[in-house]
């Protein structure tokens, strides 16, 4: 071993150990290097653990905070039942452009039709409504007509796009606003209405169970059914793969039976 040493250092042209009685100890460079090395072997063999514990039959799947929350973890037991010799993993979902951000093997993703490179379908569509918790509306005297928001503090959900939109629909697109937050996290946005920092527009019927429960309400009904809806994703030729077209036909399924029981006009 200790002519192997002496090699690296001749080769390497730097001092790696201070020799001592029965003792060798690093040097700056001999730290440095080990630590180098260290991180090294630690990658390989978190890159070695991941490829061996990953089954051949693992499906990665991608879905945004509120449809995986609200819509696709109670029915994951559904899918395990059925498929019991897949295992399903699920990833966050970052707004997908086309396929140079593609990740996972399935994706469920919002918008129009306008994903480049991949091979997408028609999961189902949403609507929103305006959701305020009732301690609010009694501390600030009601919300009746759309005219009221102008005294509530507006939540809105990654932009201000969909209230501009329902707005308009409800006729009162100049309303001055007394207070706006924008927050990036769908889920995020529903829990600041629950616990009352204003109205949000809540995403339906994702969220129906917050006002079957009481925590919320939907003082208004005037319903804004937005262009852009959720599709599922696959890169072209991904649903050859039995196991990724057994996690697709799942989803598409339990949508279809989903839109069944929860249309709306």
């Amino acid at each position: 071993m200790s002519n192997r040493i002496r090699q690296l250092e001749r080769d390497w042209d730097c001092l790696l150990f201070v020799r001592k009685t029965r003792q060798l100890v690093l040097t700056e460079a001999g730290r440095s290097l080990a630590q180098v090395v260290n991180r090294a072997f630690a990658d390989i063999r978190a890159e070695i653990e991941v490829q061996v514990t990953r089954t051949a039959h693992s499906v990665t799947l991608a879905a945004g905070p509120i449809f995986a929350s609200r819509w696709l973890i109670p029915r994951l037991n559904r899918f395990r039942r059925q498929h019991p010799e897949i295992e399903l993993v699920l990833q966050h979902g970052p707004r997908i452009t086309g396929i140079g951000n593609m990740t996972t093997d399935v994706a469920v993703d919002w918008g129009s039709g306008d994903w480049s490179g991949l091979e997408f379908s028609h999961l189902m569509n949403i609507h929103y409504l305006p959701v305020v918790s009732p301690d609010l509306v009694r501390e600030s005297g009601g919300l009746q007509r759309p005219t009221d928001l102008a005294r509530y503090t507006i939540l809105h959900q990654h932009d201000r796009s969909e209230w501009h939109a329902w707005l308009r629909l409800a006729g009162v697109a100049d309303l001055e606003l007394a207070d706006e937050t924008v927050i990036a996290d769908a889920n995020v946005t529903v829990q600041a209405a629950i616990d009352g920092q204003g109205v949000a527009l809540g995403t339906f019927p994702f969220i129906q169970s917050e006002l079957d429960s009481g925590r919320l309400l939907c003082p208004l009904d005037i319903p804004l059914h937005p262009a852009r809806s959720y599709h599922l994703l696959t890169r072209p030729g991904g649903r050859d793969s039995s196991e990724i077209e057994s996690v697709c036909a799942w989803l598409e399924n339990e949508a279809s039976v989903f839109r069944a029981t929860h249309s709306r006009p």
